[in-house]
C-alpha cells in the first residue's frame, strides 16, 4: 500500500513538472494572415494568492511591450501573440481601410481569425505531445533508478503519462479550447490591444511618389522650434512654431532633394497624424494624408515624445526624489504602452497603402549625453540620469522595433559630445526658448543621419 501511495505521488509531482516545462519550452507556431506575420503561443499561468487565476486578459508582445489583450479569456493557459512582420498586401488594405468593401473587409477579417486559430490549436496539440514526452523521461527515469523490471516499468509509465496527459487536457487545455470561440471575434491587431482607430484613415489612391521629393511629419522636433524664425512664414508655420532651425530646412538644403516640412509642435499620432489638431486657435489638418497627398518619393517621421509626455517626464524626474519609483515609472510605462497600441495603427495603414514612399522613423537624440554637471541643481542627479536615459532607450526600442517590423529604415542621430551642459551643445539650454529641443546644429545632425538612411535604402 505505501509504494502504492507513493507511486501516486511521484506521478502527481512528474506531472507538474512536465506541465510546467511544456509550458516553458513549447515553440510559438507563426501564422500569417492579411500581410501580417503573427507568433501564437500561451502565457505562462497567473497566479495570486488564492492560486490560479482562471481567467484574465492575454498578451500582445508589440515592438518591445507586452500588452494586455482587451478580451478575457477563461482558464489559466491564455494565448500570447507577437507580432512581427507586417507587409503589404492587398487583404492588409482591406483590413485597415474603414472605408474598404464590406466583403473584402470581412474576407480579410476571417482570414486573420482563421489564422490565430489554427495557430494555437497546433500550440495546444504540440503543448500536449510535449507533457507526455516530459511525463514519459522523468518516470522512465525513476523507474530505472528504482531498478524496476520491464514490465512494471511500463506499466508504471504508462499510467503516469496517461494520468498526466488527462490532468493537462482537463485542467488547461480544455479551457483553452473555449479560446477559439473569442479569438474568431478579432477584425484586427490594433482591436486586440485596444488601440483607438485613426480619426483619418489614410488615402486608399495615393499619387506615385516622386523622386527627389521629401516631406517631413511629426512633432516639435521636427519643427524645430525655439530656433529663427522662417524667411516667409505661413499662419500654419507659425501655429506650428516651425523655423529655419529644423532638420527638414538642413536636409533641403544639404541634397538636391525638395523638402517640405508639416511638422508641427505638441503632435502626437492621434492629434496631429492622424488626427485633427488644434493650435493658436486655428484646426491643424492630420499631417499624414496632406503628406501622402503632395506624392513625396520618401516621408520622414518623428513623433512619440509628447505621446509619451517626455519633457513632463523629465520634469517630474527633476522634482520628485524618487524619480524612476514605482509610481513614476508606472505613469511612464503606461503611456507608452498607449503610444505602442497607436504607433500599431500608424505603422499598419503605411504599409497598407497601393504605392507606399520611402519611410524613415527617427528615433530620439540623448540631450543629457556627457557632461550634466550644469543640470545638478535642477535636480538632475545621475540616477536619475540613468532612468531618464532607459525611459529614453525604452521609447526608441519601440520606434526601431515597429519600423523592423514594417521594413521601414530608422535614423538615430549622434549628440555624442554635444550634449545640453558641452562648449558646443546641439540642444538648447535649460533656459532657452525650447529648452532640450535640437538647435540649429542639432538640426543638421539629424538631417544628416536622415540623408544617410535615405541614402542606404536607395532613395535618390
Amino acid at each position: 500500500m505505501a509504494k502504492r501511495l507513493l507511486d501516486v505521488a511521484v506521478i502527481v509531482v512528474a506531472t507538474a513538472i512536465a506541465i510546467a516545462v511544456a509550458l516553458w519550452v513549447t515553440p510559438m507556431q507563426t501564422v500569417e494572415a492579411v500581410g501580417q506575420t503573427v507568433r501564437v503561443g500561451a502565457t505562462q499561468p497567473s497566479l495570486s494568492w488564492s492560486g490560479l487565476s482562471w481567467s484574465g486578459p492575454g498578451e500582445v508582445d508589440l515592438f518591445g511591450q507586452e500588452l494586455p489583450t482587451t478580451i478575457e479569456f477563461s482558464g489559466p493557459i491564455r494565448p500570447r501573440l507577437e507580432l512581427t512582420d507586417l507587409q503589404l498586401t492587398g487583404q492588409l488594405t482591406d483590413l485597415a481601410g474603414p472605408d474598404s468593401d464590406e466583403s473584402a473587409r470581412s474576407a480579410a477579417q476571417q482570414e486573420l481569425t482563421d489564422a490565430l486559430v489554427s495557430g494555437w490549436r497546433n500550440y495546444l496539440i504540440l503543448q500536449v505531445l510535449i507533457v507526455a514526452a516530459v511525463t514519459v523521461l522523468l518516470l522512465g527515469a525513476i523507474a530505472g533508478w528504482q531498478r524496476r523490471s520491464l514490465k512494471p516499468s511500463i506499466a508504471f509509465v504508462a499510467v503516469g503519462a496517461l494520468f498526466a496527459v488527462a490532468v493537462n487536457v482537463g485542467a488547461f487545455v480544455s479551457t483553452a479550447f473555449s479560446t477559439t470561440d473569442q479569438l474568431r471575434g478579432i477584425d484586427s491587431l490594433a482591436s486586440l490591444v485596444g488601440a483607438a482607430p485613426a480619426a483619418v484613415a489614410a488615402p486608399r489612391e495615393t499619387p506615385t511618389g516622386v523622386a527627389g521629393k521629401v516631406v517631413v511629419i511629426g512633432d516639435s522636433t521636427a519643427a524645430g522650434i525655439g530656433n529663427p524664425a522662417l524667411a516667409a512664414p505661413t499662419r500654419e508655420d507659425s501655429a506650428c512654431e516651425r523655423t529655419s532651425g529644423s532638420f527638414a530646412v538642413a536636409l533641403d538644403r544639404s541634397t538636391g532633394w525638395e523638402v517640405a516640412n508639416l511638422a508641427c509642435s505638441s503632435a502626437t499620432i492621434r492629434e496631429g497624424l492622424l488626427g485633427d489638431q488644434e493650435r493658436g486657435g486655428d484646426e491643424v489638418p492630420p499631417q499624414l494624408p496632406r503628406a501622402l497627398a503632395d506624392a513625396p518619393g520618401a516621408l520622414i517621421i518623428s513623433v512619440g515624445a509628447n505621446d509619451v509626455r517626455w519633457s513632463q517626464m523629465i520634469g517630474l524626474c527633476a522634482t520628485l526624489p524618487d524619480c524612476g519609483g514605482a509610481a513614476t515609472d508606472a505613469y511612464f510605462r503606461q503611456q507608452l504602452s498607449v503610444f505602442t497600441r497607436d504607433y500599431l495603427v500608424l505603422l499598419t495603414q503605411l504599409r497598407s497603402l497601393p504605392n507606399p514612399p520611402t519611410v524613415v522613423i527617427n528615433q530620439y537624440y540623448d540631450p543629457l549625453s556627457d557632461d550634466t554637471a550644469c543640470v545638478r541643481d535642477l535636480g538632475i542627479t545621475e540616477e536619475k540620469e540613468k532612468v531618464l536615459r532607459g525611459w529614453l532607450q525604452s521609447l526608441n526600442t519601440v520606434l526601431a522595433e515597429g519600423a523592423r517590423a514594417s521594413s521601414f529604415q530608422t535614423a538615430l542621430p549622434s549628440f555624442a559630445g554635444h550634449g545640453v551642459c558641452s562648449t558646443a551643445p546641439f540642444v538648447q539650454s535649460i533656459d532657452g526658448a525650447a529648452p532640450l529641443h535640437p538647435t540649429t546644429a542639432g538640426g543638421l545632425a539629424i538631417a544628416l543621419a536622415d540623408q544617410a538612411a535615405l541614402l542606404e535604402s536607395g532613395f535618390r
